[in-house]
């Protein structure tokens, strides 16, 4: 007897975040989660599919910028949702392919902690564009401050 598990592209309250990436892409990830931080499953599948979601949503920023440059909004990473953001790029091969499939280009990363940051203006932009990209946002992942990684140029059109 066999048995074929499928994931399902729809989770609560929006698509689910796995769907952005390969099946064993997303897997890796997780382990590497698992690995780094002594998390369980579970967790690291939700830290990881936000982590995804931040960055559909900067890729949809980036593109808006290339027909509109008065369209960038300066977004954040949750503290948690770093962490993910650092295990995808640590894979650089898939991690460069999803910014070229989803923003049509590398998006980079610049650690820094700013006034923007601190006083939760950063992630009170970020919520509503995560949202607009119609995957499942956890908000249990959005609501501290932003991470310290995102100076004003590192994910904006001149920086990343």
């Amino acid at each position: 007897m066999t048995i074929t598990v499928e994931r399902s592209t729809e989770a609560a309250g929006g698509k689910d975040p796995r769907g952005l990436v390969a099946v064993e892409v997303f897997d890796l990830l997780v382990a590497d989660i698992i690995k780094g931080s002594h998390v369980t499953q579970q967790y690291a599948e939700r830290l990881m599919g936000q982590a995804l979601v931040f960055l559909k949503a900067q890729a949809n920023i980036m593109r808006a910028f290339d027909t509109n440059p008065g369209e960038w909004t300066r977004i954040v990473p949750s503290v948690p949702v770093d962490e993910g953001w650092h295990a995808f790029i640590k894979r650089s091969q898939p991690y460069l392919a999803f910014g070229e499939e989803h923003a049509g280009r590398y998006i980079h990363h610049v650690p820094v902690l700013d006034q923007d940051i601190l006083s939760g203006a950063a992630l009170a932009r970020t919520v509503p564009a995560l949202h607009a990209t119609g995957y499942h946002v956890d908000m249990e992942f959005w609501d501290n401050e932003g991470a310290g990684c995102c100076p004003p140029e590192c994910s904006s059109p001149g920086g990343g």
